[in-house]
């Protein structure tokens, strides 16, 4: 399954495409945010035996869907920058793993189609914050109806906090994560874990140093 175009829902997601083609393609040949798994999924592995299938919205350059690749779960990427997919096909072909690559916009009107909604066991969302909170309510909207009853959804990203480090994530301190977003967010879901915590991260040129993070696991009812 895989769709030929980028479906955009005006201006504000067109210039997101812009801004991320262009902050991959000044990579190089580097990856932006390196090619290891995010350090809060991987921690969790664990409980991927708990699926069969994940999707990773915004996955970027790969790290992350193809990490759930090698853990045996039959995975799709969404991804709205053509930079980015590249990059991904390239890490998964030499890391010998298939994934769905999909060049699509999780906002779009009309999206998901139907053909994905209830369809996944984990649809993880890893430093997403690149919404304001109006467009993040429909973001995390996607993300459930994207999820299987049963099935799980998993995040991470950066607090308030974040921005006395400036060592990565937004500039827009109304993106930002708090216990209290992710709680209202997903009250009618079963929290299984949600953690703020500090961490020393090093994620390639992208992120590098003392971070405030929080992470959630939330469980479909």
């Amino acid at each position: 399954m895989s769709t030929p175009e980028v479906l955009l829902t005006g201006d504000v997601q067109m210039n997101q495409s812009i801004i991320w083609n262009t902050r991959y393609r000044d990579a190089g040949e580097q990856y932006l945010f390196g090619t290891e798994p995010n350090r809060f999924l991987a921690h969790r592995a664990a409980l991927f035996e708990k699926g069969r299938n994940a999707l990773s919205v915004a996955d970027g350059e790969g790290r992350n869907s193809v990490w759930l690749a090698e853990q045996g779960l039959e995975v799709t990427a969404i991804e709205i920058s053509t930079v980015a997919l590249e990059k991904a096909r390239r890490l998964a072909a030499g890391r010998k793993v298939k994934i769905d690559f999909v060049l699509a916009d999780m906002l779009a009107p009309g999206w998901p189609p139907a053909e994905l909604q209830n369809s996944f066991d984990w649809v993880l969302g890893i430093f997403i914050q690149f919404v304001d909170p109006v467009w993040r309510e429909r973001q995390f909207d996607v993300m459930k109806q994207l999820t299987r009853p049963g099935g799980r959804i998993l995040l991470h990203g950066y607090t308030p906090k974040q921005h006395e480090y400036r060592t990565g994530g937004p500039s827009a301190i109304e993106n930002l994560y708090t216990p209290e977003i992710l709680r209202e967010a997903f009250a009618d879901w079963e929290i299984e874990e949600l953690v703020e915590y500090e961490d020393d991260i090093a994620e390639g040129l992208g992120h590098k140093g003392r971070s405030a993070l929080i992470g959630l696991v939330a469980r479909k009812n």
